[in-house]
């Protein structure tokens, strides 16, 4: 059982709780840096695209589960972020280190010039919105032909770094660590975020709109800066996608990607980091998953192929409802449960993680 002892306030607010969880942190950073010493090019592939949608389920992570806004139009970030950064680089000549970073910056802007009209909803209705913002980018794109190709697409550039080429077939491992390290980063600033003054008014106005005004924070600014942040990680994710598909169009950001981003984080956990990445793991390795089940039952029963029209879907459905009905504190939650029985062991009691439904009167209706 571990005590930890906090007696300042910047011990309430460290990176993590005691040495033994950095000893953690460091070590999985390591095995991650190591990870293409250990896989082939195919399974290093799958693992790069598990850390973009890694830093695609933070992005959408700061929105819903710190600032507590329902968004189902995250593929429009996706989408503006992979354009974005195409565009800077063959139109104006940009290198990939400046595309990348100005694309999040436009795509934050364009967001927080966007959703001020809509700061005022709530819930279900502010999803309505989001995802109508979603179906309408798809268009965007369509009539956008001469900039965004319409329905054929971008071409995007293969990464160019201090004439290193970062391909995702001929320079995999390259690949790999550059995607790390941007990862890594885009960590690092969501938690060092939720340390500062801004990543608390971020809860603050999750758990409750009345209260944090009272405290004197400003609720359409915060939801504005939330909506920005959200959309410039996301967009980073985007870009990246872009250049890992090679070709991308209108089909390619879909109205499906924004709710398998929303999936990722309920399964994953809301209102943690680590949610993000274990959602992203189920995101990005499950489809494989299922790949192999299907051809080992089809090796089984001795036919040649087993093809089921929306299989992978009805599966992600099926994960989805389980989690929401069994476990709504998501894969994270239930890692928090299990190692505080270990913790408090025997103290623990069984109603400690009961879920209170609470609320304030004046927000019944919201």
């Amino acid at each position: 059982m571990r005590i930890v002892f906090k007696t300042s306030h910047d011990a309430d607010i460290r990176l993590w709780k005691h040495g033994a969880q950095l000893f953690w942190y460091l070590l999985l950073l390591a095995a991650a840096v190591a990870l293409p010493l250990l896989l082939d090019d195919f399974m290093l592939g799958e693992a790069t695209n598990v850390l973009v949608w890694a830093i695609a389920g933070m992005g959408l992570m700061l929105l819903v589960g710190h600032a507590g806004q329902a968004s189902l139009g995250h593929a429009a970030w996706l989408a503006l972020g992979a354009y974005a950064d195409t565009l800077l680089q063959t139109r104006a000549g940009l290198p990939f280190l400046m595309s990348l970073p100005l694309a999040a910056v436009i795509s934050g802007l364009v967001a927080a010039l966007v959703t001020l009209p809509i700061m005022r909803l709530h819930g279900i209705y502010l999803a309505i919105a989001t995802l109508a913002l979603s179906v309408l980018t798809e268009d965007i794109i369509i009539l956008a032909e001469p900039w965004t190709g319409g329905v054929s697409g971008l071409f995007a550039p293969d990464i160019e770094i201090f004439g290193i080429n970062f391909n995702r077939y001929t320079n995999p491992d390259g690949l790999y660590w550059l995607v790390l390290a941007i990862t890594v980063l885009i960590t690092l600033g969501y938690a060092n975020l939720l340390r500062a003054p801004t990543g608390r008014a971020f809860v603050a106005v999750r758990d409750s709109e009345i209260s944090a005004r009272a405290m004197g924070v400003h609720v359409a600014r915060t939801k504005t800066l939330a909506f920005a942040l959200s959309a410039a990680v996301t967009a980073v994710a985007g870009a990246l996608m872009g250049h890992m598909a090679g070709v991308f169009n209108n089909e390619t950001f879909n109205i499906v990607i924004s709710i398998y981003l929303l999936m990722m984080i309920v399964i994953g956990g809301l209102g943690s980091i680590h949610g993000a990445f274990l959602g992203a793991l189920v995101i990005g390795f499950l489809p494989q998953a299922i790949a192999l089940l299907r051809s080992a039952l089809a090796g089984a029963l001795g036919i040649g192929s087993i093809t089921i029209p929306g299989l992978e879907t009805a599966i992600f459905g099926a994960i989805l409802v389980a989690f929401l009905l069994f476990e709504p504190r998501g894969i994270y939650g239930r890692w928090i449960v299990i190692r505080t029985w270990f913790e408090l062991f025997p103290f623990y009691r069984r109603d400690m993680f009961r879920r209170q439904r609470s609320y304030l009167k004046t927000e019944r209706m919201r």
